[in-house]
C-alpha cells in the first residue's frame, strides 16, 4: 500500500461496500431535501395565505370606497336636482358603466374562444399522426 493518496491504517472497502454506502448516502440527501422541500412550501403556503386574505381586505375596503364615492356623486347632483332624481341618475350612470363593461367583457370571451388547448391538441394529433405512418413504413 504505498501509493499516493492511500492511508496504510485503513483497508480498502470492496465496491459492494461502497455502493451500499453510496446508496444510503443519496437516500439520506434525497430525504432531507424532501424536507427541506416540505419546510419551503410549508412557509410559501402560510405567506400566500396572509397576502391571500390582505387582498380580500383591500378588496372589500375599495368596495366600500366605491360605495362612498356613489354617495358623494349622489351628494352632488342633490346639489342640482331633488335626492330621488340624485339617486336616479346615479343609478342609471352606474348601470350604463356596468353594461359597457360587460359588453367588452363579453367581446373579449368570444375572441378567446373555447377553453381548450387547440394548438396543444393539434400537435399531439400530428405527433399521433406521424408516429402511426411511421409505424406501417
Amino acid at each position: 500500500m504505498s501509493a499516493v493518496g492511500r492511508d496504510p491504517d485503513h483497508t480498502e472497502a470492496s465496491v459492494g461496500d461502497l455502493v451500499s454506502r453510496a446508496s444510503a448516502q443519496i437516500a439520506e440527501l434525497v430525504r432531507e431535501e424532501m424536507r427541506l422541500a416540505r419546510a419551503e412550501m410549508s412557509q410559501k403556503g402560510r405567506r400566500y395565505g396572509v397576502g391571500g386574505g390582505l387582498f380580500g381586505g383591500a378588496g372589500l375596503l375599495g368596495l366600500l370606497a366605491a360605495q362612498a364615492l356613489v354617495v358623494a356623486l349622489i351628494g352632488a347632483f342633490a346639489l342640482f336636482l331633488p335626492l330621488w332624481a340624485a339617486g336616479l341618475v346615479s343609478a342609471v350612470l352606474l348601470a350604463a358603466v356596468a353594461a359597457l363593461t360587460a359588453a367588452v367583457g363579453k367581446r373579449q370571451i368570444a375572441k378567446a374562444g373555447a377553453p381548450i388547448p387547440e394548438q396543444a391538441i393539434g400537435g399531439v394529433k400530428a405527433d399521433v399522426a406521424e408516429i402511426k405512418e411511421a409505424a406501417h413504413r
